[in-house]
């Protein structure tokens, strides 16, 4: 009898690519960003759907159908197939795509049966000169991450089970002690830290992200707003958020920044919160939430690196 694969991807463009590889095996895209917005730790439960579908249209005007079309539909394929014998999972070395993919396993520890599992993660290929998405890969490339993809031990599946456990409760402090934990995932400590810095700075109440693109505005001549987005997108790090979060983002930060004779240059609130001179947190605090915990309800301290609880 011939092993029956399932192949979960990052995106409908990398899904587009996988019909060049013609794969044995079926292909679910996962289309969530768990990165932002209130989650619990049982993928697909009612509360996790409701807290989903609420985040996803007050903020980006998602409907409920398209979530159900986009996400909940490709959830329930993941539930109904039921003979299998390995799944890999088709991810990016960023937050955004290591969030969701430990949110995946923990669906499959949680729901499924126990299956060999194996991950491929964009990472530079010899002979590239920087590291490129998945979806921007050419097939003769995926093939290659294909045949070296690294099988998953079942520590690894119980770290990841256990770090999105992490996510989702009201301590992200505990997080801290999951960077230095080895595993075949060779970005999550990254991802782990960059997330801890999503917390507002203790000294200036703005976070990593956010002063990276203030950063980017007094270092650079950028002369639109739409430039400062593909610049934000670009050096944005280990975060890989999307152009809508991105927006999302900069709309947030629009009065520490402004257009003067065609160039973008950050105000006097920009300036200050650069300098950590003041001290913006209750200006910008709102309800946010990252899994379970509300972004505001921690500050990251930069000198000893930690979270502190308010």
């Amino acid at each position: 009898m011939s092993s029956k694969t399932i192949h979960i991807v990052n995106g409908d463009g990398l899904a587009e690519k996988m019909q060049e590889l013609k794969l044995s095996g079926e292909v679910v895209i996962w289309r969530e960003l768990l990165c932002e917005g209130p989650a619990v730790q049982d993928v697909g439960s009612g509360s996790f759907v409701k807290l989903r579908k609420n985040f996803l249209y007050s903020y980006y005007q998602i409907s409920n159908e398209d979530y159900e079309e986009k996400f909940m539909s490709q959830l329930r394929r993941l539930k109904e197939i039921e003979e299998y014998d390995t799944v890999v999972l088709w991810f990016e070395f960023d937050l955004f795509c290591h969030i969701n993919m430990i949110a995946v396993i923990s669906f499959f520890l949680m729901n499924k049966k126990e299956v060999p599992m194996s991950f491929i993660c964009s990472k530079q290929l010899k002979g590239d000169n920087g590291q490129r998405g998945l979806s921007n890969l050419s097939g003769k490339q995926l093939l290659t991450h294909y045949k070296n993809r690294i099988d998953l031990t079942s520590d690894d599946l119980e770290i990841a089970k256990y770090i999105w456990e992490l996510y989702c409760s009201n301590n992200p402090m505990q997080l801290k002690s999951q960077i230095k934990r080895t595993s075949n995932f060779e970005y999550l400590s990254s991802c782990i830290r960059a997330h801890i810095e999503r917390f507002p700075n203790s000294k200036s109440g703005i976070n990593s992200l956010e002063r990276n693109v203030l950063k980017i505005i007094q270092r650079n001549m950028i002369s639109s707003e739409n430039q400062l987005l593909g610049y934000a997108l670009e050096y944005q790090g280990y975060y890989g958020y999307s152009d809508s979060q991105m927006k999302r983002l900069l709309l947030k930060l629009e009065d520490f920044y402004y257009i003067d004779k065609g160039k973008v240059v950050l105000s006097e609130k920009g300036e200050q919160a650069i300098n950590e001179t003041m001290n913006f947190y209750r200006e910008l605090k709102n309800e946010e939430c990252f899994g379970g915990a509300k972004m505001y309800d921690f500050l990251y301290d930069p000198e000893s690196h930690r979270l502190l609880k308010l």
